[in-house]
């Protein structure tokens, strides 16, 4: 059985769970990859600084699955001397695998950090997160690295961990994992959903913490919190993002299985909200309603909940004058082309992400807002669903396909690919300074 949804689940709870730690100097370290999105939600929930510790292996020469160390950064560098003794390395062997172990180590931190100076660990907490520890060697080698750097305190934080390995990692001062499993399967196995993580993920996440520590400490920062909307007699639960000036909100609505947490739209979400747009991931269903797979498919239902958020948003003091964009992927791009094609709807623009607008129907001739679709080249039945809801649509409508691309856009940069012009769309139908007037909207 399942104990989390996925990274960002797992992410919360944990985070969660060491809320004693806000009144302390933290720093949290994510390991790339797969720690990553679950070091950024603890982050969030301790107010603090995310950024990674990247380590890399020193292996043996003539063997290199073989350890005799580890280095990261700023040269650091830990070493074992019992196996250097016993394989014989010399200082020059020493040199030469350190000297490639390291080009590979500044790549990947040139990469994620993109010209960002490292976070300052001297005489501060160190929080180093991973998605879970098998055997430990890593998250040991990452604790020893962040001493090394100068963190007064080093606590390693993980979902889920092995019993026996939490009893006997030395290198941590507090170890803390959610689940201390006696059985302990792969990691995995405790995830609903435990796809890789991306670079560019991973780029992601560190920017949009970076911007908003960057607003947390400018007067009049903008609004990221969890809402609550009533409608139809239930509680929909959301994730509201609004930048200090908001123009405009994106509404996420989710494909069947998926819901606010969803990696993948998380991540389109902070690419929208570096262009300064506000987003509204919602969960369209209680998870009572999603036991019925019926409700899954009602499109009707769905489109109806978007509406009411509609609503809910000019409702809002900070969002009442804001242009409102509807994003849906799979079954929720239906939801979305069926809320937009009501009568007077006021949505302004409407991106759908290896959709599903056919489940819309005949609603599609009456959508007036300009839609962007994006299918993957390989998802051929979705790519021809798509290419025949475009022969029924009068809306300015542009079809986009991601070269190699499948259905949930897992192929390394096709995400990326998705969400650049994603924003770029509703950057030109939806920020002030580029939006075209509601009564004259300019074909695509």
């Amino acid at each position: 059985m399942y104990e989390f949804l996925d990274r960002v689940d797992a992410g919360r709870r944990l985070g969660l769970a060491l809320e004693h730690l806000r009144a302390d100097d933290v720093v949290v370290l994510g390991l790339p990859r797969g720690g990553v999105p679950v070091a950024a939600e603890v982050a969030k929930a301790l107010d603090a600084p995310l950024d990674v510790i990247v380590v890399r292996k020193l292996g043996v020469p003539f063997q290199p699955e073989v350890a005799m160390g580890a280095i990261g950064e700023d040269d650091a560098r830990v070493l074992d001397q019992r196996v250097v003794s016993l394989a014989r390395v010399t200082e020059d062997d020493l040199r030469s695998v350190e000297r490639r172990e390291r080009e590979l180590l500044e790549s990947r931190l040139e990469r994620y950090r993109k010209g960002r100076p490292r976070t300052d660990l001297r005489g501060r907490t160190a929080v180093i997160v991973d998605d879970g520890i098998a055997t430990g060697s890593t998250a040991r080698v990452a604790c020893q690295v962040a001493r090394h750097l100068g963190a007064a305190k080093v606590i390693l934080a993980v979902p889920v961990a092995p019993a026996h390995t939490l009893g006997s990692l030395p290198e941590p001062d507090e170890v803390f994992s959610l689940i201390s499993a006696r059985n302990f399967q792969a990691v995995g196995y405790y995830y609903r959903d435990f796809s890789p993580t991306l670079d560019d993920e991973v780029v992601q996440l560190l920017d949009e913490a970076a911007l908003r520590q960057r607003r947390a400490s400018a007067a009049g920062a903008g609004v990221d919190q969890d809402v609550e909307i009533a409608v139809d007699g239930v509680t929909l639960h959301g994730d509201l993002h609004l930048p200090a000036q908001c123009g405009a909100v994106v509404v996420f609505a989710h494909g069947s299985g998926s819901s606010r947490h969803s990696p993948r739209n998380r991540y389109v979400a902070s690419v929208l909200q570096g262009a300064g747009l506000g987003t509204l991931l919602l969960d369209l269903l209680t998870p009572a309603e999603e036991v019925d797979r019926g409700n899954v498919f009602d499109i009707a239902l769905l489109a109806q909940r978007l509406i009411a958020a509609n609503h809910w948003l000019t409702g809002r003091d900070d969002t009442a004058g804001c242009r409102v964009g509807y994003f849906g992927a799979s079954t929720g791009a239906g939801a979305a082309l069926w809320a937009a094609a009501e009568p007077g709807a006021e949505v302004d623009a409407v991106v759908s992400r290896g959709g599903r607008p056919d489940l819309a129907g005949p609603r599609l001739a009456a959508v007036r807002a300009p839609t962007l679709l994006l299918v993957g080249g390989a998802d051929t039945q979705v790519l021809a669903l798509n290419r025949q809801a475009m022969d029924q649509m009068t809306a300015p409508v542009r079809l986009e396909i991601i070269p190699g691309a499948t259905h949930l856009f897992e192929e390394p940069g096709t995400l990326t690919r998705a969400a650049t012009l994603a924003k770029g769309w509703f950057a030109r139908y939806l920020l002030p300074e580029t939006a075209p007037e509601r009564a004259s909207e300019v074909p695509s």
